[in-house]
């Protein structure tokens, strides 16, 4: 485990202080999972990205190809 120094703003914290009680977990293992999720959610949104530039890359190539099926069909 890495050790880190971490500054909330007072009405995180103190929100976080209220959760952790209720739910009868440690802080540490309370921002360990909130980090984790969220790192999830940008690992996803990044894929999105990802997917989403590489689907428009494949949809000019996909065109470029049907033309040419097109051309060669025109010719018989």
């Amino acid at each position: 485990m890495k050790t880190l120094s971490l500054k909330l703003d007072d009405e995180i914290f103190d929100e976080t202080e209220k959760i952790t009680f209720e739910l009868k977990l440690a802080r540490n293992r309370y921002i360990n999972d909130a980090v984790s999720l969220y790192n999830l959610f940008n690992k996803r949104k990044l894929l999105k990205k990802k997917l989403a530039k590489e689907s428009k890359t494949a949809a000019k190539d996909s065109l470029s190809i049907l033309r040419e099926f097109e051309k060669l069909s025109d010719e018989y």
